[in-house]
């Protein structure tokens, strides 16, 4: 029979030998690595667009990144009734450097719908977010974010779609 200590000891040896093989077991080797393909791009090509401009083993590059500056980053509607539709476009430039690719767009319920370009914006060009806010079944003050996806540094922006609906009676 086996007292409490010896099982302990036992479990215990055998986790740290298994620990000890599937940690060693996890390195890369050297062929590893050399098996990896580098692909070259061109400039100016889809990679260029989608680049995700963090990296592990490089210093953040902030610079040469597509921007997003919208002229207004929200929109007070003002005081509507329930019912009503609200519509507003935020016009937006890229201020970056790349190719400016919205990859998403949404908010925080189906009430506040966004639509945005889903063709890349070049340097220095213009585009537009619609957003298209139901007020059904809705009251009060009215604060909604919409959030937009895409590649730039940060790459989630914000901006906001404001107001007050006036509930039936």
């Amino acid at each position: 029979m086996m007292t409490m200590v010896q099982r302990t000891g036992f479990w215990l040896g055998f986790f740290t030998i298994l620990l000890s093989v599937g940690l060693t077991g996890c390195g890369n080797t050297q062929e590893d690595e050399e098996r990896v393909e580098v692909i070259p791009t061109k400039e100016g090509g889809l990679a260029d667009i989608y680049r995700n401009p963090i990296s592990l083993d490089t210093p953040d590059d902030t610079v040469n990144v597509a921007k997003i500056e919208f002229e207004e980053d929200f929109f007070d509607f003002g005081r509507i009734e329930e019912g009503e539709v609200v519509h507003h476009r935020y016009k937006f430039i890229n201020a970056g450097r790349k190719p400016l690719l919205i990859s998403n767009a949404r908010s925080t319920c189906g009430c506040t719908i966004p639509k945005w370009p889903e063709t890349p914006i070049a340097p220095g060009e213009s585009g537009v977010i619609d957003v298209r806010f139901d007020s059904k079944n809705k009251e009060n003050k009215i604060n909604k974010p919409i959030t937009i996806i895409a590649n730039t540094f940060p790459s989630e922006t914000k901006i906001y779609l404001r107001g007050f609906v006036i509930g039936k009676k």
